[in-house]
């Protein structure tokens, strides 16, 4: 898979160039992170008043985090799709320390008390150092993601094979068109690429927002065909999240 293309496979009609196009705002490097979560079977075997005060608990510190400046919590469930996660959080802040802080209070509450997180992925926003030439003016905001509210989240670590790092940069960039150029046909898709470099097991993680999961099928199958899928060394495990706005209806599904 393409993990450092465009944020948003979508085009840009009218997009601006040259000297008619507005200054970019400096904007803060990110901290991304996607914790998944699963419950103890015990936690089901609790009062429904026992189970609907711990989920309110854990409800009430997410909003609490939603509400800090520059934070991004949202939500997705994926009971019924996967046996080891039931719910993820996509947090999205401006410190790192945010997270230890928030999660520390989330594993205090009653429901936290019976969760085990099963997957955390760690990265960060930063530029390509590929060139869209589908749409130049794009590749720069590549330091700040604003996260949409599409049906689906299609998340997935992501690692290149060495041999990757060692081919020139022409020959790179070629492969990126090619992989871009794919992207631009799935509109529908809109891709959230961020960098684990040093700080996680992985080196990318990307996440794909859309609202009909055939077109993300498609689109991944297409992908594989192109030349830069050679060097992919590890893109799994992949997630399917369904989006719930509000937390308590996330719960609500476990």
């Amino acid at each position: 898979m393409r993990p450092q293309g465009r944020p948003s496979f979508s085009g840009r009609p009218g997009a601006q160039t040259g000297e008619e196009a507005p200054k970019r705002p400096n904007l803060p490097t990110q901290f991304v992170n996607f914790t998944f979560f699963k419950v103890d079977p015990a936690w089901r075997r609790l009062s429904d008043a026992e189970q609907q005060k711990g989920k309110e608990e854990f409800a009430a510190v997410v909003k609490e985090f939603q509400n800090k400046p520059g934070m991004f919590v949202l939500s997705y469930s994926l009971v019924g799709i996967r046996a080891d996660a039931e719910f993820m959080l996509w947090r999205i802040a401006n410190e790192l320390e945010t997270f230890q802080e928030m999660t520390s209070q989330l594993m205090r509450t009653g429901l936290g008390k019976y969760l085990t997180i099963t997957y955390s992925y760690l990265s960060m926003t930063k530029r390509s150092v590929y060139v869209d030439k589908m749409d130049p003016e794009h590749q720069n905001p590549r330091t700040h993601i604003i996260p949409g509210r599409s049906k689906y989240l299609f998340i997935y670590p992501f690692i290149k094979t060495r041999d990757w790092y060692q081919l020139s940069f022409p020959a790179r960039q070629g492969m990126m068109d090619e992989h871009i150029q794919v992207g631009s046909k799935y509109p529908s898709v809109k891709l959230n690429t961020t960098y684990s470099f040093g700080i996680d097991d992985q080196e990318f993680v990307v996440a794909f927002e859309a609202d009909d999961a055939k077109d993300f099928l498609n689109l991944v199958q297409e992908l594989r065909e192109t030349e830069a899928s050679r060097y992919t060394l590890r893109d799994v495990p992949m997630f399917t999240c369904i989006n719930h706005a509000d937390i308590i209806d996330a719960l609500n599904t476990l």
